[in-house]
């Protein structure tokens, strides 16, 4: 095809011209204590580029449509659906991942009650879980189970009835107020 119908073809086609939605943009996000620089189109949401572009694949992915929980992160520490949110957008604020959780190579409290207490079965929805689970953490250290499902209210775990979860949950707020069970 010669230069000049390339041209009458796109013309003809607005489909198969150039569309600046989808023009690259390099960002940089700060994730979990680090600048990380990527290269995103326009269309991109924060989750698929911390899983495809960075490598931080904790934060998984169900409904894409803000549902499930399954993709939540903390955006300046309070938990936000990654898959609702772009990249561009994700550029002013500190974000932190499932990744980040671990405390010197070890478990959190969290994390540890929800292995001692058994707070997931496929562990799908778990990170989003922990991400969501950590602002109450911070935010209410005196919360008592109906905060807590309240809290769990926004995810949808199809493999388990939350018991485990709530006990999860419940057990790492008394840890961290230095009580026992």
């Amino acid at each position: 095809m010669n230069e000049a119908n390339h041209e009458t073809n796109h013309a003809a086609n607005p489909a198969a011209s150039h569309d600046s939605r989808n023009a690259l943009h390099p960002i940089v996000l700060r994730v979990n204590g680090e600048k990380r620089p990527a290269i995103v189109e326009s269309r991109t949401t924060l989750a698929d580029c911390l899983r495809n572009e960075l490598g931080l694949t904790g934060t998984h992915l169900g409904c894409e449509h803000g549902v499930c929980g399954a993709c939540t992160v903390l955006v300046d520490g309070h938990s936000a659906r990654s898959c609702l949110m772009l990249a561009r957008q994700a550029e002013r604020y500190e974000l932190r991942t499932v990744e980040a959780l671990e405390e010197q190579g070890r478990l959190n409290i969290l994390q540890q009650a929800f292995h001692d207490l058994h707070g997931l079965q496929c562990g799908f929805c778990t990170p989003g879980i922990l991400m969501t689970l950590t602002e109450l953490l911070r935010e209410q250290p005196d919360a008592d189970e109906a905060a807590v499902r309240d809290a769990l209210s926004g995810h949808l775990c199809r493999c388990t009835g939350y018991q485990n979860i709530v006990a999860a949950a419940m057990e790492a707020l008394r840890r961290q107020r230095g009580q026992s069970a």
